[in-house]
């Protein structure tokens, strides 16, 4: 499957704002968007006036970057959230939440959601005591995530990650126990819990022409 290999900050910078995609770095003055709050490119400082359209396309955008989703996965996740029940844009950035990179993530496991991407792949995760190496795992209410005891590397990566995200809020919707290196989903996560500014209904609209 196709992956982005650009520039993570490009991306930030393009959306007007930190999507944390570099991890620890986009809290310090190194951050590019610090230095440079406009677009990349040669025309990126020229004051442009989106139209309704473009307005719902950067708003996807910012979402799908966020997540690190390409465009088919992006639908995909769209079209299961337009058949289950609720309002659709609130399921999409459900489920989003809801994948396993993510949950590192917000449990301080991982600096970055591609970082998370990496310890599933390595073997590095058990879900109710069993391996998962899928990144787009669903965790569900109940469920415990765990660094595997047996990936002593990962385990070190781990901990080291957690002293460097010790000042990032807590994540609402899991419980944490940083010494024995796992954590509880106790409720299904809410849009609040995000921490961004997201307009899903944007999304909707754009989907739905």
């Amino acid at each position: 499957m196709g992956r982005y290999i650009g520039p993570s900050c490009r991306l930030c910078r393009r959306e007007g704002m930190k999507l944390f995609l570099k991890g620890t770095k986009c809290s310090t003055p190194k951050c590019p968007v610090e230095k440079r709050s406009f677009p990349p490119g040669q025309h990126g400082q020229l004051r442009v006036k989106l139209s309704d359209y473009g307005i719902q396309l950067r708003e996807k955008q910012k979402v799908k970057r966020m997540y690190g989703l390409l465009e088919r996965q992006f639908q995909r996740y769209f079209g299961i959230a337009q058949k289950v029940k609720g309002v659709t844009g609130q399921m999409l950035l459900e489920m989003l939440e809801r994948r396993l990179d993510n949950v590192l993530y917000r449990m301080g496991f991982a600096t970055s959601r591609h970082e998370g991407r990496e310890i599933v792949r390595h073997r590095g995760v058990i879900v109710n005591g069993r391996p998962v190496d899928i990144p787009s795992y669903f965790v569900k209410v109940g469920d415990v995530v765990q660094i595997a005891p047996s990936r002593t590397g990962q385990a070190a990566r781990v901990k080291e990650n957690l002293e460097r995200t010790k000042d990032r809020p807590a994540c609402a919707w899991v419980q944490v126990e940083a010494g024995q290196l796992k954590g509880t989903i106790t409720r299904t996560p809410q849009k609040d819990d995000i921490g961004l500014p997201i307009q899903e209904q944007l999304i909707v609209e754009l989907y739905s022409k």
